[in-house]
C-alpha cells in the first residue's frame, strides 16, 4: 500500500513540475494568474450586461471570490489540486444567468489576455481551458 502512495506522489510531482514548466514557458507565473483574475472580474464589475448579474451574486464577497478564482485558475495551470469548489452548483441559480452570456463572458476573458499582452501561448491556453469551462457551464444551465 505504501509503494502505491510513493509512486502515486511521485507522478503527482511529475506532473506539477511539467506543468510549472509548461506555463514558465508561457510567462505564466502565481502573480500573472493573480494579475488575470483582479483584472477579468474587475473588467466583469463594469460590465453593462455581465456586471449585474455577477454583483447580485457577489456585493460583498467580491474578496473572498477572487481569492478562490485564484486558486481555481492555478490549480488548473499548475496541476495542484488546489481547488476544491464545485463551479456548476456555484453557477446555477444564478440569477438571470443564461447560456447567451458565456460568449460575452469569453470575449471578455480574451480582451482582458490582450490587455495583459500575455505571450500568444498563454492567451491560448487560458482560452482554451476557459472554453472547455464555459462548455460545461452551459450544458448544466
Amino acid at each position: 500500500m505504501q509503494d502505491i502512495r510513493t509512486e502515486r506522489a511521485a507522478r503527482n510531482a511529475d506532473i506539477q513540475d511539467r506543468a510549472a514548466q509548461e506555463m514558465a514557458a508561457m510567462g505564466v507565473d502565481a502573480a500573472f494568474i493573480s494579475r488575470l483574475v483582479d483584472r477579468f472580474y474587475g473588467n466583469i464589475q463594469s460590465h453593462a450586461v455581465l456586471g449585474p448579474i455577477f454583483a447580485q451574486k457577489l456585493d460583498g464577497h467580491w474578496d473572498a471570490h477572487l481569492a478562490t478564482m485564484k486558486r481555481f485558475w492555478s490549480a488548473i495551470a499548475f496541476k495542484t489540486g488546489a481547488y476544491g469548489g464545485k463551479p456548476v452548483q456555484a453557477h446555477q441559480g444564478v440569477s438571470g444567468l443564461t447560456p447567451a452570456h458565456f460568449p460575452i463572458w469569453l470575449a471578455l476573458f480574451s480582451q482582458t489576455l490582450d490587455e495583459m499582452e500575455s505571450t500568444p501561448e498563454a492567451h491560448d491556453w487560458f482560452m482554451a481551458s476557459a472554453e472547455r469551462i464555459a462548455r460545461s457551464l452551459i450544458l448544466a444551465l
